[in-house]
């Protein structure tokens, strides 16, 4: 009993130790192994105008050099070319890129 606890405390004072970078990397990690289905939602002013399907995650630009986060996102899905939901023939993954800035969009997860 005492060497689970013992195990436990330095388990956590390992992840504290971690930066939030290092953090963040172990928390999309766990959320890649367990899965997820996102949809990608892009719109032009009220009207759906493309979608992107079973996406793991979304990533934000760093800077080469600064480090800096830059002003889009990035990610792989299924291009949704019918936007019906569901991936058909000719429909493939992609990478995609959009503006944090100009583009009206909305990230959510399918179960």
């Amino acid at each position: 009993m005492k060497l689970k606890i013992v195990l436990a405390v330095i388990m956590m004072l390992l992840i504290a130790g971690c930066t939030q970078e290092t953090q963040n990397s172990l928390s999309r990690s766990l959320q890649n192994w367990t899965g997820t289905n996102g949809v990608l939602d892009i719109y032009a002013g009220d009207k759906l105008v493309h979608r992107f399907i079973h996406i793991d995650k979304l990533s934000t630009a760093k800077g080469t050099t600064d480090g800096g986060n830059r002003p889009y996102r990035y990610g792989y899905g299924i291009d949704d070319l019918n936007l019906n939901g569901k991936k058909d023939a000719g429909e493939k993954k992609v990478y995609f890129e959009f503006s944090d800035y100009s583009t009206s969009y909305i990230f959510y997860e399918r179960n």
